[in-house]
């Protein structure tokens, strides 16, 4: 299998992909086109059907399509134009050649978790952040597999769990550098900041909004589930409680990226620049990745709104 990773601009193509997404479109001409969005493991690109013809047979999202066609340059990406798309036969392909997924060990991510939990001190924090992902098993097993987006950045099994880690391990150097910081506010709430996504996104390989996330986005669902927790800790403090979900409610920052609330605390900012840092070097990481052998640059960024390249050294 030629993954698409492996796809360079001028190269014919027969092989069998996921497809993620299809629509349809009406080009300048007034001919129906459609455009997709094909996966393996590696990662994805678009595809177009400029004919509808007998090559294009029945398809759906979410079938694996054995697909004929030519990689193409728009914009600085891959778009694969294809000729010939069939469903594929059971047989043609094995599931685990589609599922991206963490490069790094799931266990080891989550001792890592575990870790950084027990040096805890608050009483009402550790206890808290062991419900989660301790006690609550069924949750645990999901969190541990999740992906972090449905395309951004960490949308890849484990991902939710790397992205958490990673978001935890900068505060944990923030509260250093800056003792004024809680660390164990700051930590827990690392953790926590994205648990809303494990109900937000389907699992693979849909990994898509559900309704839930869709209707009420996973910043609020994680302060809701946050709090429900809080309820069944006796004692726990009424203004601690406060400040947990105002760190999630406020952890992208900015009320145009989605935060009911900007950040109101110390631990709030740090958390959401940490949040910040991690997804925006993560998705940098993820297209010099997908850059073709000799392309210095890549295409325009949404995410950074320019092209971005490797430093020389």
């Amino acid at each position: 299998m030629r993954y698409i990773s492996e796809l360079h601009e001028g190269d014919m193509v027969s092989e069998v992909f996921l497809c993620k997404t299809k629509t349809s479109g009406t080009s300048k001409f007034g001919k129906t086109y459609y455009s997709l969005s094909l996966q393996d493991k590696t990662g994805m690109i678009d595809g177009k059907v400029w004919e509808l013809n007998n090559a294009i047979g029945h398809f759906e999202a979410m079938d694996y399509i054995m697909v004929k066609g030519k990689v193409t340059n728009f914009q600085g990406n891959n778009q694969l134009n294809i000729e010939m798309i069939r469903k594929a036969d059971e047989g043609e392909y094995q599931i685990s050649d589609y599922m991206p997924s963490t490069k790094k060990d799931i266990d080891e991510m989550y001792d890592e978790l575990l870790a950084m939990i027990q040096r805890v001190q608050n009483p009402y924090l550790k206890e808290l952040a062991m419900k989660v992902f301790v006690e609550d098993q069924e949750f645990a097993k999901k969190f541990k597999i999740h992906s972090a987006a449905k395309s951004v950045h960490h949308g890849y099994i484990g991902g939710l769990l790397e992205h958490s880690v990673s978001v935890a391990k900068l505060c944990e150097q923030y509260a250093v550098l800056y003792p004024q910081l809680n660390r164990d506010l700051l930590v827990t709430t690392a953790l926590f900041h994205d648990i809303g996504k494990a109900e937000e996104l389907s699992a693979f390989p849909e990994n898509d909004y559900t309704d839930e996330g869709q209707l009420v986005g996973h910043i609020v669902m994680g302060t809701i589930k946050l709090s429900k927790f809080m309820d069944e800790i006796p004692g726990f403090p009424a203004k601690l409680a406060n400040e947990v979900k105002h760190c999630i409610l406020s952890h992208h920052g900015e009320l145009e990226f989605g935060s009911p609330k900007k950040p109101a605390l110390a631990e709030a900012l740090a958390l959401s620049q940490a949040d910040n840092l991690d997804a925006k070097m993560e998705t940098f990481a993820e297209v010099i990745e997908k850059k073709q052998e000799g392309q210095e640059w890549s295409g325009f960024q949404r995410l950074f709104d320019t092209k971005i390249r490797e430093s020389s050294i």
